[in-house]
């Protein structure tokens, strides 16, 4: 229960935050408590697991509804934002592959209202660490497109290297 109290405390959290808010609350607990606690939960669809892109599992106890989330590149802030469209899954894929679609992860990125005003603050367009580098979103499901810095360097097969003594 401490866990579930902690995660409606603070939505959109990662197992080792949900663990502080849990230890500020009954003191002893191992990660290990909390991870296993979050897993059962949202096993049985109490809570909601969601991965981001290049971030850890972020977990929340809204669920049984169809809605999105807006993240921050700035600072990472995330916040809940209710389906456009209206019924689930809210968007249609060009070809299914024989799927029946019952959901779609939706992910907007961008920049948060507090984030904004701290660049505005400082005088101008200042750079963050992916909306310089970002590759051009693809238009299909589940396939985010992978910012550059994220993508695997590869060596030529036929650079000669030096020959090691």
């Amino acid at each position: 229960m401490a866990v579930l109290r902690a995660l409606s405390r603070r939505p959109h959290s990662t197992a080792d935050a949900i663990a502080e808010e849990v230890r500020a609350e009954i003191e002893v607990i191992s990660r290990q408590a909390v991870y296993n606690a979050l897993g059962t939960l949202a096993e049985k669809g109490l809570i909601r697991r969601i991965q981001p892109f290049g971030s850890p599992a972020l977990y929340e106890d809204r669920v049984g509804d169809n809605h999105h989330h807006a993240i921050c590149r700035t600072c990472g802030k995330t916040v809940d934002v209710n389906c456009a469209v209206g019924a689930a899954p809210c968007l249609t894929a060009a070809a299914a592959a024989g799927f029946q679609i019952d959901e779609a992860e939706v992910v907007y990125w961008g920049t948060c209202p507090e984030c904004l005003a701290k660049r505005s603050e400082a005088g101008g367009q200042r750079r963050t660490k992916r909306n310089n580098n970002q590759a051009k979103p693809r238009n299909q499901i589940n396939q985010p497109a992978v910012p550059a810095y994220d993508k695997p360097r590869i060596r030529s097969r036929n650079r000669k290297e030096a020959p090691r003594e």
